[in-house]
Order: C-alpha cells, then structure tokens, then sequence
C-alpha cells in the first residue's frame, strides 16, 4: 500500500487498487526524556503491542460515538494488521480541544494551576504545527488559510462538545475521570464533517480514583481490560 502521510503514532496508507484507505497504528508513543505524555510533539518511544490495543480502544470508542448519532471515519478494524479503514476526508491540520480541567499546555501558557474546573467545558482550537508548537488559532485565521469554510470551525467545536460528553460518561463508569481531550475533525467532498483520526488515551488525560494521572501507556491497558471484562 501507498503511504500517504507517516504521522507519529500512525500511518495513513492507501490501497491503490480499490482506493480504500486505511490508518496504521504504531508502536510508537509521544513524550520526552523517557516520559510518555498524549500532549507531547515528540516521540518518547515505542512500546511492543501499543498499536493493536491502540486499535482496539479506538475501534470501541468510534463505535460508541457512531451509536450515539455523532459522525465518524470509522469504516471498519483489521486488529491482526493494526489497521483501521476509514473514509476520505479532507482533514486540515487543526486539533480541536475540550477541557474539563486546567492541565498541561495550559498552565505553562497561562501560569493556572492544575485542576481548576471549567463550568461550561473550555474550547480551543490549536494548529497542528510541531515547528510552530500547536500555537491557538481563530475562526478567522482558518478561513484566511482556506483550512475550513465559513461555519465548519463552530460545527467542529460542536462536534467535539458531544464527543467530550459521550466520553466523559463513558469513562466515568470505568472509575476514570475526564480531564481534557483533543480531536481532529475531517469533511467529505459535500462539507459534512465527521471526527477523524483516533479516539484513544493518546488524545486525552485522565485522572483515577487516587486522584493519579496514568500516562497513554498504562490508561490503554486498564480501558481495554475494562472493555473485555
């Protein structure tokens, strides 16, 4: 298969002759100095298994949204080949960030403290830019950078909203609470818009009931034990 973009934690490939297109999940994990953390930019290694139970909590979590009305890639999981199927999307390099708490980025950005609730949930939407550090971009940038037409940046944002909400509840009965999450969000050739990449702890944080924080590594394992058992 053809690779179309060699991300990294994920691969997008492309079966030439059917024009199907797939993800690749990798083995590899974002941190630094031998940390792992879901808001690093860089690679801090590569742990043996972590695509296929990557795969699998995605495979979960995309199914859920999907039973719960909200639009995803999500075609269809190939678990001996680390492979997702999904639709062709146009996917503009943006995250779109749900936040419960104040954690990570932005306590360093905004000198908060950790943990301070959000009542009504904070919204942000970052460019995907490792040069540029994920900098926070406006409705009015993305339409200047032709990224969105004008309307999908507040339909993303609903989007994300409803995503936070389904996986909020469901990971409050696997005793995990939401802290922030982040999505990326693609459109069809018809501007409909649907969530796309992954839904995984690689794009959340989360804290158990010892108030501990698990990094994307140990939080994969306890969800895919909790979906099994």
């Amino acid at each position: 298969m053809k690779t179309l973009y060699d991300g990294k934690t994920k691969t997008v490939k492309l079966n030439e002759e059917t024009g199907v297109v797939y993800l690749f999940f990798k083995d590899s994990a974002t941190g630094e100095n031998g940390v792992f953390d879901p808001g690093s930019n860089t690679v801090g290694g590569s742990v043996e298994g972590k695509g296929n139970i990557g795969l699998q909590v995605s495979k979960y979590f995309f199914e859920l949204m999907e039973k719960n009305g909200i639009p995803t890639h999500y075609l269809g999981a190939d678990l001996d080949q680390n492979l997702m199927q999904v639709r062709k999307l146009t996917v503009p390099k943006l995250e779109f960030v749900l936040r419960y708490f104040t954690a990570g980025s932005m306590c360093r950005r905004f000198d908060l403290e950790e943990g301070i609730v959000f009542n009504p949930p904070y919204t942000e939407v970052t460019l995907k830019s490792d040069e540029q550090g994920d900098p926070l971009i406006s409705e009015r940038i993305c339409l200047m950078k032709n990224m969105l037409v004008p309307g999908q940046y507040d339909e993303a944002l609903g989007i994300l909203v409803k995503v936070g909400e389904v996986l909020k509840e469901e990971l409050a009965k696997m005793d995990l609470t939401l802290i922030d999450l982040k999505i990326e969000v693609g459109y069809d050739e018809n501007g409909k818009m649907y969530v796309a990449d992954e839904i995984t702890p690689d794009i959340w944080r989360v804290r158990d009931t010892n108030g501990n924080i698990p990094n994307q590594i140990d939080c994969a394992k306890i969800i895919l034990d909790k979906i099994n058992g």
